[in-house]
């Protein structure tokens, strides 16, 4: 086990063992209550513990040329993405590529209203339009920067293979490129944990092993210089929704991440309001709101329902037999060696 997986289920570990005695019998109600109740703590809030998967057929955008959809026409093309999914492994010795169908989770959920996109709004289901001069990255390269020329650390893919810190995030398992924040289904391991108490809420990210600890009781945030991955996340209720407002994002992430390999904006001037409502005993819906007005003419919002996980979240131990950044930097410095004089 990794240090930093170490150091991650040390906090949750002493997290858990802080908890009243009320949050287990709270969960244990939660597990009795029916799909048609909202399960419920001792203190009256809403049980949003668990693990929850948040896998959707449902594109972030709706197509240009796609209007509202009717829940059989969205059925339908759920039914034609399944058939077309490979999930048979390839034979030994074939090429792959990286990942076949086999490995991919794009889920098959139709949500209840049949809409078209993740995004509702703008009510088009369309992201927003750029600012002039905001930073758009697009298959892992910088397309266009017109305030600076540094090169932004993608979170997917890598950037250079002049050395470690300038490939992606991702690819150097800093950060999940589906787990945001926001949270956006994409790839695969596409599950987040909840922890509850009165004071904290802990979402654990499976991609790549990350807890966000949220306190509750209206803390500031950190000072402006102060800045991380994963933004400084607070929280409040709002009747029976946990809102979550999060600041200090780094300038090394990007504001939003449209897709597995682009992106645009800078994590600096991000602030991203999510909202957690557990709609019965097996759906919690999740609200995202991006707010940047550097890198978006307007805010957008999203919304994601996540299904109840009856199994559990493992250890994602992300560099376990990943040989491609050495490959990759053992390979650049092969061809450095045979372009010098």
């Amino acid at each position: 086990m990794r240090n930093g997986t170490f150091i991650v289920l040390l906090v949750i570990t002493a997290f858990l063992g802080s908890q009243s005695p009320g949050i287990h019998a709270a969960s244990a109600e939660a597990e009795q209550s029916g799909a048609g109740e909202v399960p419920r703590r001792a203190d009256g809030r809403p049980d949003l513990q668990g693990v929850w998967d948040f896998r959707s057929s449902t594109p972030l955008e709706r197509p240009a040329e796609v209007g509202y959809q009717t829940g059989q026409e969205v059925g339908d093309q759920t039914g034609q993405a399944e058939e077309a999914a490979d999930e048979t492994p390839l034979e030994r010795g074939l090429r792959i590529g990286a990942y076949n169908q086999f490995w991919s989770d794009a889920g098959t959920p139709v949500p209840e209203d049949a809409r078209a996109s993740l995004i509702v709004d703008p009510p088009d289901g369309r992201l927003p339009s750029l600012r002039p001069g905001a930073l758009r990255q697009v298959g892992s390269y910088m397309e266009e920067d017109l305030e600076s020329t540094r090169p932004i650390r993608y979170r997917g893919g890598g950037i250079s293979p002049d050395g470690p810190e300038d490939r992606g995030l991702a690819e150097r398992c800093l950060l999940g490129f589906n787990t945001g924040p926001p949270v956006i289904p994409g790839g695969y391991n596409e599950n987040i944990q909840i922890f509850q108490t009165a004071d904290y809420v802990v979402v654990f990210h499976e991609m790549v092993h990350d807890a966000r600890i949220v306190p509750l009781d209206g803390r500031p945030h950190l000072p402006n210089g102060v800045r991380q991955w994963m933004g400084d996340p607070r929280g409040y209720w709002d009747g029976d929704t946990l809102v979550i407002e999060s600041t200090n994002f780094s300038d090394k992430t990007l504001s939003f991440n449209d897709s597995l390999t682009s992106g645009m904006g800078t994590g600096k001037t991000l602030h991203l309001t999510e909202r957690f409502r557990r709609i019965n005993g097996e759906t919690l819906e999740y609200e995202f709101t991006v707010n940047d007005p550097v890198t978006f003419t307007q805010p957008f919002t999203g919304i994601i329902p996540m299904t109840k996980n009856q199994g559990e979240v493992y250890e994602f131990a992300c560099h376990e037999g990943n040989y491609g950044l050495i490959d990759i930097l053992a390979g650049a410095r092969a061809e450095d060696r045979e372009a010098a004089p």
